[in-house]
């Protein structure tokens, strides 16, 4: 099974441990910080490039496997 990446930057981060990222075609995806990886989630910042892979959570599209690009 091959698993779709993605790239995008840091749109929000929130203090309750989940952000948003604005990928590069647009699409706005959520992401919640167990989701990080390499890169623990309170080191990053709004404005960071991420890669991720898409995935599908209760309410619509996420990434997970999140980490600096």
């Amino acid at each position: 099974m091959t698993s779709t990446t993605g790239t995008g930057t840091i749109k929000r981060i929130t203090d309750r441990g989940f952000g948003f990222i604005a990928a590069s075609d647009g699409t706005e995806y959520f992401f919640h910080h167990s989701a990080c990886t390499d890169t623990p989630f309170n080191s990053m910042r709004e404005g960071d490039s991420v890669k991720f892979t898409l995935g599908e959570g209760p309410k619509g599209p996420r990434a997970e496997n999140v980490s600096l690009a």
